[in-house]
């Protein structure tokens, strides 16, 4: 867990890192544990700032507990159906 830190879409508060860079202190991969929104510590504010992520894109809890199903991902074509 990721101490201190916030989601910038959510405002959950526990947050883990899902990639260090090879180069330590250099950049993480950070994942909220409600929403999965994820992120990497070098992107600009809008990314990773709660006060500067864009408001049409916030979710509360409310939203994620009545979000729809998420959609599956269709398998992939054969080179048949792909024409090659």
């Amino acid at each position: 867990m990721t101490d201190g830190i916030i989601c910038p879409r959510c405002t959950f508060e526990t947050v883990g890192t899902l990639a260090t860079s090879p180069v330590p202190g250099v950049w993480d991969v950070l994942q909220c544990h409600r929403c999965l929104y994820s992120w990497r510590t070098t992107e600009p504010a809008r990314r990773t700032s709660r006060t500067a992520y864009p408001a049409q894109f916030r979710m509360s809890a409310e939203d994620i507990d009545n979000a729809i199903e998420v959609p599956s991902i269709p398998p992939l074509r054969t080179p048949d159906e792909r024409g090659a």
